[in-house]
C-alpha cells in the first residue's frame, strides 16, 4: 500500500467518523476528540482507538460497534477494529475549535 493510498483511506475514515454523533452532545465524535488514534496496516486493516465522554455513556455498547461498521465500509479498508480506552479520560479540552464554537465555548 502506498503512502498516498493510506492517506486517502485515513481521510475517508475521518469523513465517515464525522457522520457519527454522540447522542447527548450535538457534535460528531471526531470533533469531540473521542478518536485518539487511527492505525492502518499495510494490509488495510484499520484499528481505531477511541474513548467515550464518560465510562457510563448510554451508548457504550452501540457506539463502538457503529464506528467499527462505518470504518469497515470505507473503500479500501480490509477490516476494522475499535478499541475503547479511558486513558487519558476525555475532557472538554479535547474538543476541536469547531466543536467549541458549536457548543458555545468560544
Amino acid at each position: 500500500m502506498t503512502t498516498e493510498e493510506k492517506a486517502r483511506i485515513e481521510r475517508d475514515i475521518i469523513t465517515v467518523l464525522r457522520t457519527v454523533y454522540d447522542p447527548e452532545i450535538p457534535v460528531n465524535i471526531y470533533e469531540l476528540g473521542l478518536i485518539y488514534e487511527i492505525s492502518i496496516s499495510e494490509q488495510a486493516e484499520v484499528k481505531v482507538l477511541m474513548t467515550l465522554t464518560t465510562p457510563n455513556c448510554p451508548v457504550a455498547e452501540s457506539l463502538p460497534l457503529e464506528v467499527e461498521q462505518k470504518v469497515a465500509d470505507v473503500k479500501g479498508v480490509a477490516s476494522s477494529k475499535v478499541e475503547l480506552t479511558f486513558e487519558p479520560p476525555w475532557d472538554q479540552e479535547m474538543l476541536s475549535d469547531e466543536a467549541k464554537l458549536e457548543l458555545g465555548f468560544l
